[in-house]
């Protein structure tokens, strides 16, 4: 099944029928790179499910620069609590690559409320599981040194967008700057590019331009554990 199939049966409640009338409510939204899907503070009416591309998810508050908070990629959900109320975004997502996402509106959503009650079941399941992979992500920033979770950082681009290769690599073309790396993992740029010098010299990995490729994951694994 793929990511895209995994996220609609995931928010159909695993109902093969229930995710192709999903399917049938949403229309496709086509993105070059750098094209904003929308802009924190813009009103929430829609949730999008990634179909192939990729994003990042920034954030910034008064006079600060902004942050960025996730990537994401095939299968991910994003702006879902927008079917649930009617605030404005809390984030702003751009693609870094070419990507095709599908639209759901709070509007379709809404009709299918009297037909579907299933879908708001869900939908809530989704939002909990996305709250519990939020409070792993901070119990990381809290008690995980930088390597571990660079290490992490890595192997999850990895699982996201890596490629193998003919020499049983995985190539990451994950298309951030070594800024928006080091933000990921919640720590200085210097600090960053330290541990991955790291793992490079003990070849774990190879590091080029928006461009890492993963040579031992096991010992990658290790790392981060």
């Amino acid at each position: 099944m793929s990511e895209l199939s995994t996220a609609l049966h995931d928010l159909a409640g695993a109902d093969p029928g229930a995710a192709d009338e999903l399917l049938a409510l949403m229309h496709r939204v086509h993105l070059n790179r750098g094209g904003v899907l929308f802009t924190q503070g813009d009103p929430g009416a829609s949730m999008y499910v990634v179909a192939s591309g990729s994003l990042k998810v920034t954030r910034s508050a008064s006079r600060d620069r902004p942050t960025m908070l996730a990537v994401l990629g095939p299968g991910d959900v994003l702006g879902e609590m927008s079917l649930l109320d009617a605030t404005d975004r809390d984030a702003t997502v751009t693609a870094v690559a070419p990507t095709v996402l599908l639209e759901l509106s709070r509007a379709r959503f809404d009709e299918e409320l009297g037909r579907r009650p299933d879908l708001v079941r869900a939908l809530l399941g989704h939002l909990a599981r996305r709250l519990r992979t939020s409070n792993d992500t901070v119990s990381d920033l809290v008690f995980s040194d930088v390597p571990a979770r660079v290490a992490r950082m890595v192997l999850r681009l990895g699982e996201r967008f890596g490629v193998p290769n003919a020499d049983g690599a995985v190539v990451v073309e994950h298309q951030l700057t070594q800024s928006e790396l080091a933000q990921l993992v919640g720590s200085a740029r210097e600090t960053v590019n330290k541990a991955l010098a790291r793992f490079a010299s003990e070849g774990l990995i190879d590091v080029q331009q928006r461009v890492i490729t993963i040579r031992d994951q096991e010992r990658l694994r290790a790392f981060a554990s």
